[in-house]
């Protein structure tokens, strides 16, 4: 894990505090009838507004194309890795997923909500979106030094099955700092006491991913969004998370 010197700390937290007011901003703009490209253009404009970067704009690894945009925006059956476009209009009762990354000197951050436009199409959607932020909220109580990511798995899987829900395990969150991902991996299942130990002074982003139906996934043809194979429904919630010596600060 990368540990952050005083000066990263300070430059991170500020990076955490651009992306959560640039995020909460996108999300107020979500309804009906507007276009991924609009908020994806309100996104870039506001991070860039604060002197910070969008951290997803061309970001590639492992040969990966360049990701287009600043913003994923991911629709109903696709959980992540949306790439927003004019064609892309949101309808009355989309779940929509909003993935954003900043950086700021140097030093990243990386947040996602989940939310309906206009009224929700199942009372089922609904609790779908508050299934998966309560079990991010019960994997950020278990992220602090001295317990390890197998830890926060369990928690978040133990939230999530015990809604009904399936917890995906292909996709998992990760560290971060001076790149927007990197070691060590965090994911949404596991033992308690599993995995990787986790130190003061790092951070991590803790990102569940909950599907109604499947958990099986795939890659659209756009080599970047991810679906279930059985088009159920999808949400995603993510927060930045920095290991201090008493516990954490989430800094989104």
């Amino acid at each position: 894990m990368e540990q952050l010197t005083d000066k990263d700390i300070e430059n991170i937290k500020i990076s955490g505090e651009i992306l959560k007011k640039s995020l909460r901003l996108v999300a107020s703009m979500v309804k009906p009838g507007v276009s991924g490209r609009r908020l994806n253009d309100i996104a870039e404009e506001s991070i860039r507004k604060y002197g910070a970067k969008p951290s997803f704009l061309n970001y590639s690894s492992s040969g990966e194309k360049p990701f287009p945009a600043s913003l994923c925006v991911s629709i109903n059956e696709v959980i992540v890795h949306g790439i927003p476009s004019g064609e892309q209009i949101i309808q009355e009762g989309d779940i929509v997923g909003l993935d954003l990354g900043v950086s700021y000197r140097g030093l990243c951050s990386d947040s996602a909500v989940t939310v309906i436009a206009g009224k929700p199409r199942d009372p089922n959607h609904k609790k779908l979106l508050d299934t998966t932020r309560e079990s991010l909220q019960a994997g950020i109580k278990q992220a602090k030094a001295g317990n390890t990511t197998g830890d926060i798995g369990q928690a978040i899987e133990k939230v999530i099955v015990n809604k009904g829900f399936n917890v995906v395990k292909s996709l998992v969150g990760h560290g971060i700092g001076k790149n927007p991902h990197q070691e060590p991996q965090v994911p949404n299942f596991g033992k308690a006491g599993s995995g990787v130990r986790l130190v003061k002074n790092t951070a991590i982003a803790i990102e569940p991913m909950v599907v109604v139906g499947k958990n099986d996934l795939k890659t659209s043809r756009d080599g970047w969004s991810i679906q279930t194979m059985d088009k159920s429904m999808t949400a995603h919630f993510e927060h930045t998370v920095l290991i201090t010596e008493n516990g954490n600060l989430v800094i989104t």
